[in-house]
């Protein structure tokens, strides 16, 4: 299958899951605490069902890796050339403060890193996709997708995106190095998007998250032209231990800022 061909088929299956999600969001729904406190809700779950099964139509022969099925030991794991990971609902705490700042992350990881992304917005209906040597795309509902690109050289002053549920006094502390800039609060993986679009210069992680949050967007932020790298500069790369937790990472656009270096203090 092609790359393109690829990406719409994903973007189908992130859709129809967004579809469960919503009808989930817009009732009432219990709030669920798993084995690390984090929080789950049947949308997390309905979502995880579709994408599990709509790719497994697809592609039978990769396997899944999914946020709500990690129980794979990582011997098994470690012999994958390739697989799907999945985030079915990244945000669940915006998903529970109703804020609508989810979203739905499926990727294909080549090789220890992304090669394709789709990163879709349930409740504004918008997808991000990308792939490497296709570039990067947002797509509103079923109209074309339209190609978007990292922003080059940076704003002046720069434009910062943090998270909205885990703030970091260190963050605070490091972005005084880069200058005069503008923070903006965004919750999920649209952090990624809003610097795959051109809209954000910058955005640095300095907290835990765990690979299927970031799978999907490094994959469209890459296409877009960025970048998605360590604190000394490597790419951020997947299924290379048994942790499935990332380290500290940046994210941005213009290389040529040199970001890693102002925020190695």
């Amino acid at each position: 299958m092609q790359a393109m061909a690829r990406l719409l088929a994903l973007d189908a299956i992130a859709r129809e899951a967004g579809a469960a999600i919503l009808e989930v969001y817009r009732g009432s729904f219990d709030v669920e605490l798993k084995d690390d406190r984090s929080p789950l809700t049947r949308a997390d779950l309905a979502s995880h069902r579709i994408i599990r099964a709509r790719l497994a139509e697809l592609e039978p022969a990769l396997p899944q890796l999914s946020e709500e099925a990690a129980e794979i030991p990582y011997p098994e794991r470690a012999a994958w050339s390739a697989y799907w990971l999945i985030d079915p609902l990244d945000g669940t705490k915006e998903f529970i403060n109703r804020n609508g700042e989810f979203t739905v992350n499926i990727a294909l990881i080549e090789a220890h890193y992304p090669a394709l992304g789709v990163v879709h917005v349930p409740v504004s209906g918008v997808s991000y996709i990308g792939a490497a040597g296709v570039g990067c795309f947002r797509r509103h509902g079923e109209t074309a997708p339209v190609p978007i690109a990292v922003r080059k050289p940076a704003a002046r002053p720069a434009v910062v995106v943090g998270s909205r549920s885990h703030a970091n006094p260190d963050l605070a502390q490091r972005l005084e190095a880069i200058g005069p800039h503008r923070l903006v609060s965004m919750g999920s993986s649209l952090k990624f998007c809003l610097v795959a679009a051109g809209e954000a210069d910058f955005y640095p992680r300095l907290g835990p998250t765990s690979e299927w949050d970031t799978a999907a967007a490094q994959a469209v932020v890459e296409a877009a032209g960025g970048q998605v790298v360590t604190l000394d500069g490597r790419r951020l790369a997947y299924n290379t231990r048994e942790s499935l937790l990332n380290p500290h990472f940046l994210v941005f656009g213009d290389a040529s800022a040199d970001w890693p270096s102002l925020m190695s203090g």
